[in-house]
């Protein structure tokens, strides 16, 4: 019987080495087919000769001059090791940087990348690898998610990969902020990963454990010239130091404390003296092209006045990556929102993790009892499962809407999907059946689904990193809301020839913001540029005259912020509906501007070979969990084996022409499965079957089981067990576990039984839709 079972893991562990050659392997014992993109636990295997941690710091140097953000970027790669890496790193920006510039610098060395067509450049990339080159490429996954590849960093090795952006600060309420996103957050998805592209095998990145600091060094520095005397200068993610030069202009540095602050958002707000705005002209003059950035100041919101009743739906996301400190801000924010709702308005309350539960099939007055029933269903919420939002955003909109009415749809959710795409399709199609508004929850959010959410849906984005946030953005979100600033807006061009202008159709205002007008212009900068509109008080109407503002050098990043605007624009329509035109427009304004896009990437080859061998190994560099976000959000359950664990013969990467040798170089893995099983051995547990009774989804009862299985493998931990497990259980109308039967003649060990009962007692399953006891049976094939 064992030597059958050591054939069968052998067999295993070589169609999963011919699987994943060339590409990082991370073992997993389950089937190819079954096995669905998703986030893991990195495992340190301490191995002298692998550096699994090349990344060892990144840092940020930021220049602000009146609204524009020059932002020079820089990431410090070394191998510590003993062989050569490959090193992968996912990392975030922010959804406004337009990425212009990348350079690679080895010893004395330095090489400017250039910015080719997606293919063309992971062609040279891979190319230069395969060559034993130094090289770098630096890609778009999403328009917030970026990720460096750098190849063949030798023994001692240190590389430093620079890249450079721009973006324009929009102040809100008369007050800016400049966002450094540090993380990636886990994404959860259900794609099954034989079926993924390659563009989507990011998703699958490593991850360290809640509250782990990661080694990577965090270091940012800020420096503002904004023209006018700065007040109110603060940073609610980090500590910092400011250092003022004069009244205008402050230099920020990051205080030593929080250099692993790499965990969360950098958030720097301030405002100018007397509550002023950076408002008007902005003209750039180039050789071929010239270019203009409007600034015009709304008037301020009004209060009063009789407001007709709106109804709310509240989609609110209960899944594993929202335990803890996200769920509780989000109950407190519900309950802020929900609590004051008016007499006359109406709402509702949808829940969702692997399915969705509706408070009820149609809005409810917001009376005293309907209020404080949903704020009782939300305190009692628990979390669990993946996050399904399209089911959940496709069930809110076909719910019947209320006959005078306006609806809102509210989401609150920490983001971490990878249906952006999708969500923004679903919504735009439904754009003028309700307003969309977003609460990002967390440290470190997926900001892209945010604030697009918020952009097609013409509503306004909101990210909450902290509880004590949660009051002042619901009344935020209350004074947007029940007043808009500007409604009817129209700007004419009078005697100034303009063209490519952006937006076509400007929305409602629903915030003290600037009106923010992106184009080109010919001919000499003349003539009048007339905002009109309708404000609660009347009509609205102001005039600039284009005479008084000259082109200026500083203005030089406004061709990349119009370049930037635009792919924005086309790539919100490509995602409704894919179009061969609009992608070749994308990439030819990414060519054109030296920009990053979905379709255009930077890579950086040195000309000389080092890595003659021609062997790597490839380093997923592990993420650390944003902030308040528990091990829930990547399951909570650690893979096999972390990334240079499998360098071992079977999952050794390199050039294929060196497949041939792995085996015979190093036969470790084939004695490690031959040698007899020690006491700290842990079993493999797959779930063969589950039957849940009504009110739960046998995908949801599913997720939940998976979420825990690595609990379970330790409870057999020096069994040698193999065999099928037979666990029927009773869920609480709360999702906890009221009851445990584990009907095995194989288990007859107390303490083994103990365990099992001990861990299943701590799973927790979605709320049943019913709101009643449920029966779960699951099928456990332990080998």
């Amino acid at each position: 019987m064992k030597r059958v079972r050591f054939w069968f893991r052998f067999v295993l562990a070589l169609v999963l080495g011919f699987v994943f050659f060339g590409s990082q392997a991370f073992g997993n014992p389950e089937i190819a087919e079954d096995r669905t993109l998703s986030p893991y636990f990195f495992v340190n295997t301490e191995n002298p000769d692998e550096d699994q941690l090349p990344l060892k710091s990144t840092s940020a140097d930021v220049h602000i001059s009146g609204v524009i953000a020059d932002v020079l970027v820089t990431q410090i790669y070394k191998n510590a090791g003993k062989n050569p890496l490959e090193a992968i790193y996912v990392f975030p920006a922010s959804t406004r940087a337009a990425v212009y510039g990348m350079k690679m610098t080895i010893g004395e060395r330095m090489i400017e990348a250039k910015i080719k067509k997606r293919d063309e450049a992971r062609r040279d990339y891979e190319r230069a690898r395969d060559e034993g080159k130094n090289a770098s490429l630096l890609e778009q996954q999403r328009p917030n998610v970026f990720q460096m590849n750098v190849a063949n960093i030798m023994p001692g090795d240190e590389i430093k990969v620079e890249l450079r952006y721009t973006e324009l600060l929009v102040p809100t309420d008369r007050v800016y902020e400049f966002v450094y996103p540090t993380v990636v957050g886990p994404r959860y998805s259900n794609q099954k990963a034989s079926d993924a592209s390659p563009a989507e095998n990011w998703v699958e990145n490593p991850y360290l454990h809640q509250g782990e600091l990661s080694a990577t060094t965090f270091d940012i520095a800020v420096s503002i010239n904004a023209g006018m005397p700065i007040a109110g200068l603060s940073c609610s993610s980090h500590q910092i130091k400011a250092d003022y030069k004069n009244p205008s202009q402050v230099k920020v540095s990051l205080d030593s404390s929080d250099s692993n602050g790499g965990n969360r958002d950098y958030i720097l707000r301030y405002r100018l003296d007397g509550d002023k705005i950076q408002t008007g002209l902005l003209l750039s003059q180039g050789e071929k092209e010239n270019f203009f950035v409007l600034m015009m100041q709304p008037p301020k919101r009004i209060t009063g006045g009789e407001i007709p009743g709106r109804e709310y739906i509240f989609i609110v996301d209960v899944s594993g990556s929202m335990h803890g400190f996200p769920l509780d801000i989000s109950k407190k924010l519900l309950a802020d929102l929900i609590g004051n709702l008016r007499p006359t308005d109406k709402f509702n309350v949808l829940l969702f993790a692997g399915s969705s539960s509706l408070m009820a099939e149609k809005s409810l007055p917001a009376t005293a009892a309907n209020i404080q029933r949903a704020i009782e269903t939300i305190e009692r919420q628990r979390v669990g499962g993946g996050t399904e939002l399209l089911p959940a955003l496709k069930r809110a909109l076909d719910l019947n809407k209320e006959d005078g009415f306006s609806r809102t749809v509210v989401i609150v959710t920490d983001g971490y999907v990878s249906v952006e795409e999708e969500a923004f399709d679903l919504i735009r199609h439904h754009l003028g059946e309700a307003n969309m508004f977003a609460f990002g929850i967390g440290s470190s959010v997926n900001r892209h689904l945010i604030e697009g959410i918020a952009h097609v849906g013409m509503g306004e984005p909101f990210i909450l990193t902290k509880p004590e946030t949660a009051p002042a953005q619901a009344k935020r979100f209350r004074d947007m809301i029940q007043s808009p600033v500007l409604t009817q807006v129209k700007v004419r061009f009078n005697g100034f020839d303009v063209y490519d202008v952006e937006p076509v159709s400007i929305p409602d205002v629903l915030a003290e913001r600037p009106v923010l007008i992106f184009g080109k212009w010919r001919g000499r900068p003349q003539g009048t540029i007339t905002l009109t509109g309708m404000t609660g008080k009347g009509k609205y109407k102001e005039t600039i005259d284009v005479e008084n503002d000259q082109a200026a050098e500083d203005n030089a990043a406004l061709k990349y912020l119009w370049a930037r605007h635009r792919i924005t624009l086309l790539s919100d329509y490509n995602r409704l509906r894919s179009d061969a035109k609009r992608i070749d427009e994308i990439t030819q304004l990414g060519l054109n501007y030296n920009l990053l896009t979905a379709y255009t990437s930077f890579v950086a080859v040195d000309s000389i070979v080092r890595n003659v061998d021609g062997q790597w190994t490839t380093v997923k560099q592990p993420l650390p969990l944003p902030q308040g976000v528990s091990d829930y959000a990547v399951g909570g359950r650690p893979r096999v084996a972390s990334a240079p664990a499998m360098q071992k013969g079977l999952f050794m990467t390199g050039t294929s022409k060196k497949m041939e040798s792995c085996l015979d170089e190093d036969k470790a893995v084939v004695e490690e499965l031959k040698a007899p099983k020690s006491n700290n051995y842990v079993q493999k547990i797959r779930i063969i079957k589950v039957n849940a009774e009504k009110g739960l989804g046998k995908d949801d009862v599913r997720k939940a089981v998976q979420l825990h299985l690595s609990a379970i493998e330790k409870c057999f931990a020096g069994y040698n067990f193999a065999g099928t497990v037979h666990v029927e259980l009773t869920i609480n109308p709360d999702g906890t576990v009221k009851h445990i039967n584990i009907d095995s003649d194989d288990i007859s060990d107390k303490k083994l039984r103990q365990c099992i009962t001990a861990e299943m007692k701590k799973w927790r399953f979605p709320v049943p839709a019913n709101y009643l006891a449920v029966k779960v049976n699951v099928v456990l094939k332990i080998f």
